[in-house]
């Protein structure tokens, strides 16, 4: 046995054929045997896979001892072993880290029959494997089944060049990684108790074993965090709660029922209800729910449209209300008709029921108009409130109802904007109207923040999340006062909130901060001191090293300060150089500042990036004047934001390389990138994912490219404003494009069609310009699957370790030279 006293060893390739090196014994565990009483090998049974499988997530936790039928081993040096051979099972494990990406062959001498695996993934059962790997934090995991001689055993390294190192290492902290990212558990939904003495929780991770598939667990559990109720395929937003919270209903395999929750037993109160939602609790013994069918067929050879929502592929589901008699299973349709109608609140002391249904009336921008309807159940009769152009959610108040939209709700009143000026209908307003519809208050009209979802207390205070600059909070609306409250939550984004209906009302919600990733809190309104129930942190991120993050804010050509931060790279080194990736969105929403997403920040920093994001004028959440800039705009002041304020950051951060720039966005902010290339040379490589080329194929072919267009292009339209549909768009100015350009698309992309990335791509060819393509297939505008995700968000690094660290290896490795 070779041994080695350097803590650390760098092993490198000398050559193109490059030499071999032999991995110092003193930085590998060895732990075994696990069965030292038996003889039996995993090879000798049908199931030699599963059992090693099912040991490698306990092998691969960072203990100093393992416990197997109650029998505690130890990891050991492997320069330690001085045994010839053993019974059972042993193993192996180091940890190694990589400055880039890196290939070569592990080769494994003296082990007989073992199986290897590569943060987690099996890679071989031969004495050889293959490995690629990013730059980041590793680890090599040897599940040894026959070894004759102990001392024979030898580990090597041969890279494939110059380049290819890896350095063995026992640090306390790990780099971020992409696994990490998307398979640590998140909770996808909640639900809280009336009484708030319950709550329920949907958790949500992934797997290397269950590939795409997520592991789902949905729980009942008590103030105290003590499980009290498992619920299988059911997500928590699913549950409605009776008022004395005794009680739960729900749809399952197409039946209603009921969960009693002091002796939890269920009950079928209705069958055969496939396609039915939304349900909630209109009195102890009445369910008020959804009930939809897939609605007319068209034949088989063609389809008939009979308006611009048929392009939709659920444009003729029906959806209608129902009532459910939980004693005799009694159903009552509260609505009917050829048009669908949206349940969206009730008043069970009124007995009416408020509901929504769409019509289709294209005269106005943004095309669509909404018809807010109440329902009086004693006496059936309808009445229209009124047809909104913006209408988001209605709320019954104590003399009326709380309604948000946009500024242009009930003919402007909410507007706060210079004379003249088109406002943004996408920063939600909130308001007040009386029960005739008649007559509006604007509350929120000097409230910058833009509103979302919004609860009523029983004292008609409302609790809402709001966007406020890049970050979501919580706020609550005090009637009494007339004044807006920020809740005050620990979070940067709130992702979800629940409100219980005590005297002493309590907010459960989730939220990440930019750096943290996403907890679950509970708190009271009234002293407002929120408490973690439970924390991602703890289970996924421990000894993770995080960016650092700065705020970095600049003022525009207009005067107006533009918001943004930057990660900077664990351990940064500010005597050296650094590439940079700037990102933005630029449509109507801001980039948020939560832990991470499918645009990974935390992640990019840990590749070796410094990551500046900013916020380009048209966000909401500025301010109305701030958000009303994108209305007819289409990266007018955008573009020119991004430039001056990439200028900026790069003279604020002298380590940042001014040659090693990269900038990409996604959807509007796909549509930017495109644009900037037409219009600077300030990047060296520039990435646009499912981004818009010709504004008006986006217009007349996108799902929903008509109605956000009613909002970004107001009034505008190819025939009476050719100069924004052609000149803005990016296609339109191939010519200018010099920076090389990755184009990314789902080929099954209904929101912006793929046919946009092509349109670009097609006039860079003919133009000879530096061009690439990657569609993800069956992807639709947003890229989900875990293996898809892993390899898109691969694509997007390799390729700006391309450009930006002059190494092609990665890109090589997915493409091909």
């Amino acid at each position: 046995m070779k041994l080695k006293t350097a803590a650390t060893i760098l092993f490198s390739a000398i050559s193109a054929q490059a030499m071999a090196g032999s991995l110092d014994e003193s930085q590998i565990q060895f732990i075994g045997p696990f069965s030292a009483e038996t003889t039996v090998k995993p090879n000798d049974t049908a199931h030699r896979e599963k059992i090693i499988n099912n040991l490698l997530p306990t092998l691969s936790k960072n203990t100093k001892q393992i416990k197997v039928f109650t029998n505690e081993i130890k990891w050991r040096s492997l320069e330690s072993i001085d045994q010839l051979t053993m019974p059972g099972l042993q193993a192996l494990k180091f940890n190694f880290s990589t400055n880039r990406f890196t290939s070569g062959k592990l080769k494994l001498n003296g082990v007989e029959k073992a199986s290897i695996f590569l943060n987690g993934i099996a890679i071989g059962n031969d004495n050889e494997v293959k490995i690629d790997v990013p730059m980041g934090d590793h680890q090599i995991i040897i599940v040894a089944e026959q070894v004759n001689d102990w001392g024979k055993v030898d580990l090597d390294f041969e890279g494939n060049s110059s380049h290819d190192t890896i350095t063995l290492t026992d640090k306390d902290t790990k780099a971020l990684s992409a696994k990490q990212l998307f398979d640590a558990p998140t909770i996808s939904a909640i639900s809280q108790a009336p009484n708030g003495k319950y709550y329920i929780t949907t958790k949500r991770h992934y797997s290397d074993a269950q590939g795409n598939s997520a592991i789902t667990e949905t729980t009942l559990q008590n103030q105290d965090g003590e499980i009290l109720y498992r619920f299988s395929g059911l997500s928590a937003s699913s549950f409605a709660w009776r008022d004395d919270s005794k009680q739960l209903a729900f749809f399952e395999n197409e039946q209603l029922i009921t969960l009693d929750l002091k002796t939890f037993s269920r009950n079928v109160s209705v069958h055969h209800v496939a396609g039915a939602s939304n349900v909630k609790y209109f009195d102890d013994q009445t369910l008020i729910f959804e009930w939809s069918n897939d609605g007319k067929k068209e034949g088989d050879l063609t389809k008939h449209y009979q308006g611009l929502e048929d392009r939709w592929s659920y444009a003729r589901t029906q959806s209608q209300v129902f009532l459910a008699d939980l004693e005799s299973g009694l159903l009552q349709a509260v609505t009917v008709g050829n048009v669908s109608h949206s349940l969206v609140d009730f008043n069970r002391e009124q007995n009416k029921v408020l509901v929504t249904k769409a019509i289709s009336d294209y005269s106005a921008p943004p095309h669509m108009l909404t018809e807010l309807v109440e329902i009086d159940l004693k006496t059936r009769e309808a009445r229209s409130i009124g047809k909104y152009r913006t209408l988001n959610s209605v709320k019954y108040a104590s003399k009326g109802f709380y309604v948000t939209a946009g500024p242009d709700f009930a003919n402007g009143i909410g507007r706060n904007l210079p004379d003249g000026m088109l406002a943004n209908n996408y920063d939600g307003q909130l308001f007040w109207m009386n029960s005739e519809g008649k007559s509006v208050k604007a509350l929120s009209k000097e409230f910058a923040p833009s509103i979302g979802t919004f609860t009523v207390l029983d004292n008609d205070d409302v609790v809402f999340i709001a966007g406020a600059e890049d970050k979501r909070h919580l706020f609550s609306y005090d009637q009494s006062k007339n004044k807006m409250v920020t809740l005050n939550s620990g979070l940067d984004v709130i992702d979800q909130f629940v409100v219980s209906k005590e005297k002493n009302a309590e907010v459960l919600f989730t939220g990440t901060t930019a750096s943290t990733p996403q907890q679950l809190k509970r708190m009271s309104i009234s002293d407002k001191k929120a408490e973690i129930l439970w924390d991602s942190k703890e289970i996924a991120y421990q000894n993770s090293e995080v960016a650092k993050l700065e705020e970095f804010n600049f003022t525009n050509d207009q005067g107006v300060e533009i918001k943004g931060r930057v990660y900077l790279p664990h351990n940064l080194d500010k005597a050296k150089q650094y590439p940079a990736l700037v990102y933005y969105y630029g449509g109507t929403s801001p980039v948020s500042r939560a832990f991470t997403g499918r645009y990974p920040f935390n992640l990019w920093a840990a590749k070796g990036y410094v990551v500046y994001v900013l916020q380009p004028t048209g966000a909401t959440g500025f301010g109305q004047k701030f958000s009303a800039e994108h209305v007819n705009a289409w990266g007018e002041h955008t573009a020119n934001d991004i430039i001056k304020g990439t200028k900026a950051f790069v003279e604020a951060y002298p380590f940042v390389d001014e040659k090693r720039l990269g900038n990409l966005g996604a959807s509007y902010g796909g549509f930017m990138t495109m644009l900037l290339t037409t219009k600077t040379d300030l990047f060296s490589a520039s990435i646009s994912h499912a981004g818009i080329s010709n504004i008006t194929s986006y217009w007349g072919q996108g799902w929903w490219g008509y109605l956000y267009s009613g909002e970004a292009s107001k009034g505008s339209f190819p025939w009476n404003n050719p100069n924004l549909y052609s000149q803005h768009s990016p296609v339109f100015n191939a010519d200018k494009v010099k920076t090389p350009l990755l184009l990314i698309h789902g080929d099954a992309d209904t929101n912006v069609p793929p046919g946009e990335s092509h349109n670009m791509y097609t006039a860079l060819k003919l133009l000879g310009q530096d061009v690439e393509l990657v569609e993800y297939k069956g992807a639709d505008h947003q890229i989900f699957a875990r293996d898809k995700r892993f390899h898109w968000w691969n694509t997007m690094l390799a390729y700006f370790d391309k450009h930006l660290k002059d190494e092609p290896q990665w890109w090589e490795h997915l493409y091909g030279k």
